[in-house]
């Protein structure tokens, strides 16, 4: 079969699942389940895969809601992974649209899934869940997932425009614990020693050590706890920050300088301080141009406009996977207008028809992609060279 043929087929499938996939995210919208917790959610999608005919393992890799589908054999061709997110935010749902865009992968490989058979390579369908945490890209890159696997992708929901080109922030989530000794505030406050000084003053640290790093970097906390009540010198205070850099290398020199600046804050006021990774750290987005060019040609292909953009978006774990393959994440629209993610606006637009449609352009073009490279050893090699350049340069921060 050429590959016209296979596309054709590709494109029928695609339609033919299509109106399942939008009742699954539409569902998953109206019952959103947060991070780790995404059993009902998971559940689902890995019925939907068995049923179609993939190979599953659920749970995977020691993860309760992560879950692994596969089909075709590695003796020839590439292979290929599609990423599958579907955690929701507390209280504001699906802000983030991976009820969409996780049914938008999934649809993919159920558009892939009959030209296995007859397609040279591998094919990995694979739940990630916990991507507003934890993360489970990160222990899964760790653990090898990725090692081998031609071409990863997956497509983001985004409101405004459609962006290929893709960078995210290296980030280190670290909780900051200060230790002090309660007192009686008003009789005896010299007795005390306030932890919560301890924190207050490692802020102001934070907000001075902000001039002496490059402007790309983010650094931003809360405080998670500072005392129990105004009478009493609060024995112990946690903040919680996230630290952002565009390369890990670089964010581990400034990592340096924010430690050195808990402890001056603890030294400064008589307390003692710990930290502590509360969350995974993601690494940033290593480009790959020839995976980036082929995803323009295909939303050229769909008459979607892509927008050119400079700076970096946030940080996700798909960083982590950039790391051990050829991998990319576009931002596409999904509403037409510019909404602001993690906001309830963002929810309801992941439930239109426009959403519905962009659920199905976006299939095919994940489905494309994958084909493109499952078929093209070449173009894979030029991949695989595109990622050893830029684990080059990452080297050299």
């Amino acid at each position: 079969m050429d590959k016209n043929k296979y596309i054709e087929n590709l494109y029928s499938e695609i339609e033919k699942h299509w109106q399942e996939m939008v009742e699954m995210s539409d569902g998953f919208a109206a019952e959103p389940e947060v991070s780790g917790e995404e059993f009902k959610t998971s559940n689902k999608i890995v019925d939907v895969l068995e049923k179609s005919g993939f190979d599953v393992e659920y749970p995977f890799m020691g993860i309760p809601t992560a879950f692994i589908a596969k089909k075709g054999k590695r003796e020839s061709g590439g292979r290929v992974a599609l990423l599958v997110e579907y955690d929701a935010l507390p209280e504001i749902g699906h802000a983030c649209g991976h009820n969409l865009h996780g049914a938008m992968s999934v649809l993919a490989g159920l558009g892939l899934l009959p030209l296995m058979e007859e397609i040279p390579g591998e094919l990995f369908v694979i739940g990630t869940p916990a991507e507003e945490t934890n993360g489970a890209k990160v222990e899964m890159a760790e653990k090898g997932v990725f090692d081998g696997c031609d071409f990863a992708i997956m497509i983001h929901s985004h409101c405004g425009k459609t962006i290929v080109k893709y960078r995210s922030l290296a980030m280190d989530a670290v909780e900051f614990t200060f230790k002090g000794k309660t007192s009686h505030a008003a009789s005896a406050p010299w007795e005390g020693v306030n932890a919560l000084n301890g924190l207050q003053l490692f802020f102001h640290a934070i907000d001075m050590l902000r001039q002496h790093v490059k402007q790309e970097v983010r650094m931003h906390g809360i405080y998670h706890e500072g005392g129990t009540a105004p009478n009493i010198v609060p024995e112990r205070a946690k903040g919680r920050f996230y630290f952002r850099a565009p390369q890990k290398a670089y964010l581990d020199e400034i990592m340096k300088k924010v430690y050195n600046c808990a402890r001056g804050a603890a030294m400064a006021t008589g307390t003692e301080v710990i930290w502590r990774n509360f969350e995974a750290s993601f690494k940033d987005m290593l480009p790959n141009e020839t995976a980036e060019e082929l995803l323009e040609s295909l939303f050229a292909e769909f008459d979607i406009p892509v927008t050119q953009i400079e700076g970096f978006m946030g940080s996700s774990d798909v960083g982590d996977v950039t790391y051990r393959c050829p991998a990319v994440q576009p931002e596409m629209d999904i509403c037409g207008k510019n909404i602001e993610a993690h906001t309830r606006a963002f929810a309801e637009a992941t439930t239109t028809e426009r959403a519905h449609d962009a659920l199905k352009t976006g299939a095919k073009i994940i489905a494309r992609s994958a084909l493109e490279v499952l078929l093209d050893e070449k173009l894979r090699e030029k991949m695989w060279e595109d990622y050893r350049k830029e684990m080059e340069k990452g080297k050299e921060h």
